[in-house]
């Protein structure tokens, strides 16, 4: 199964990153390829998520968190799609 990121996903990444380099450098660099490591796992596990109800499929749109981050992503047959990832304590995408 192939993986892909939005666009907006990735300023998303790149917000969170920047956020916490701001502060801590080495921390961020350390936060964002633990979780890229672990988003690498969807395409594996992709029903590891919970469905997101309000989306126009649940089914296909779901949630999961890594730690103190969110990661919606969409379940394609061959494809998991990476729409968005904030921090737990953000409001939702």
């Amino acid at each position: 199964m192939k993986l892909i990121y939005t666009d907006e996903a990735i300023s998303d990444l790149q917000r969170l990153r920047k956020f916490i380099a701001d502060h801590n450098p080495s921390a961020a660099n350390k936060m964002a390829k633990e979780l890229i490591k672990k988003v690498d796992l969807l395409p594996d596990f992709p029903e590891i998520g919970i469905a997101v109800e309000m989306a126009p499929d649940p089914n296909s749109v779901r949630d999961v968190v890594f730690g103190r981050y969110v990661v919606r992503y969409s379940v394609h047959s061959d494809t998991v799609i990476i729409l968005r990832i904030w921090h737990g304590l953000e409001d939702e995408q």
